[in-house]
């Protein structure tokens, strides 16, 4: 079978979205019967100097995705095409189309997304309707999907992606940041950006003080975006570091307190499992897919300061306690691998191919 996968999100993020598309390729080019074919504009976009990333966004997707795509899935002769995010590319006529949706947050918190971005990409989830087959990162997203576009629940499959560092093998080599974190802290990881939910910790911090209570600093780890700074200035115990390579995530993860994830919204929730993975043990709110990511394994507190308080202490001063939260969760995170993400996408793929069109 011949396969054109879209690869542009590797390109125009650093996002779960990125992680999804490189870590199913590889997992998809050890299964047997396959060609693959990278269909996307290899031209990084990841900053937001304009008119330069704005020029490059307009050629991506008006351009490239409508014509230079659509001759190299011609030229390719695909069997399939598989769209890994919010559809852009022109697929040829008779060519199966497959896509997944890691989350409707364009529909459902439209504020958090400029007004060109929101437009666009609601007019272009239209295109689930066309779709031979709708993979579903949870079936949280599966049901929002559902409820938001009125597809068909049988139309749409939930295939759970894995997460990175399943191994050794797969693990980079630990780094420390710059400038170095020593003693204890507790972790942030996610974009800054208002849904991720950072002021809810700002809270935590501030009822902490308040109270006269000590908590390990927070080391927070992500892109700065526009719209968190409002927020008023940090504590002084937290440390920003911006984006980071894998290699001094990993150095964070083994050595965090726990990874706080209070995010209001999330298709899937990638930190959660490459955490517990790597025996850090996770706080997070029970809502959205989060739950779905944590299973039984992570701490869930209500989105509300006392409630998160409560569980960062207990997770400071009670060792026994986050033992066991770090055992669960590593025998959680195992449960979740890029082998078996790329082997029920592959059972998609041959279904769609089987399937008659409409």
């Amino acid at each position: 079978m011949r396969v054109g996968i879209d690869t542009n999100p590797i390109y125009v993020t650093r996002a779960g979205t990125a992680r999804y598309v490189r870590h199913l390729l590889e997992g998809l080019r050890r299964k047997s019967g396959l060609e693959i074919c990278e269909v996307g504009w290899p031209v990084e976009n990841f900053g937001y100097r304009q008119p330069w990333r704005a020029l490059r966004t307009a050629y991506r997707e008006l351009v490239w995705c409508k014509s230079k795509a659509h001759r190299l899935l011609r030229d390719f002769g695909a069997d399939l095409f598989h769209t890994t995010d919010i559809p852009l590319v022109r697929v040829p006529s008779g060519v199966p189309h497959v896509i997944t949706v890691h989350d409707v947050a364009v529909f459902r918190h439209p504020e958090r997304f400029r007004r060109w971005h929101r437009t666009a990409a609601q007019r272009r989830f239209r295109r689930l309707h066309e779709a031979r087959a709708i993979l579903c990162v949870s079936e949280f997203t599966r049901r929002e999907v559902h409820a938001v576009l009125g597809i068909p629940l049988e139309r749409m499959r939930v295939v759970y992606s894995g997460r990175a560092f399943e191994s050794p093998e797969q693990t980079p080599d630990e780094r420390r940041p710059d400038p170095a974190i020593g003693g204890d802290f507790f972790l942030f990881v996610s974009s800054l950006e208002p849904g991720k939910n950072v002021r809810l910790i700002r809270r935590v911090y501030e009822l902490a003080q308040g109270r006269g209570i000590s908590l390990p600093p927070l080391v927070l780890m992500g892109a700065r975006w526009q719209g968190v700074p409002h927020e008023g200035p940090p504590p002084s115990s937290w440390m920003f570091l911006g984006y980071q390579p894998d290699s001094v995530l990993v150095y964070l993860y083994r050595r965090a307190r726990a990874l706080l994830f209070p995010s209001q919204y999330e298709g899937f929730g990638f930190p959660i499992v490459e955490a517990m993975g790597l025996g850090c043990p996770v706080i997070c709110s029970p809502v959205a897919s989060l739950p779905e990511a944590g299973g039984a394994a992570a701490c869930y507190a209500d989105p509300a300061p006392e409630a998160y308080l409560e569980a960062m202490q207990r997770m400071s001063r009670d060792g026994v306690w986050r033992a066991e939260w770090i055992e669960r969760g590593r025998s959680h995170a195992s449960r979740f691998t890029w082998d078996r993400c790329a082997g029920e996408t592959l059972d998609v793929y041959r279904q769609a191919v089987r399937m008659r069109p409409g």
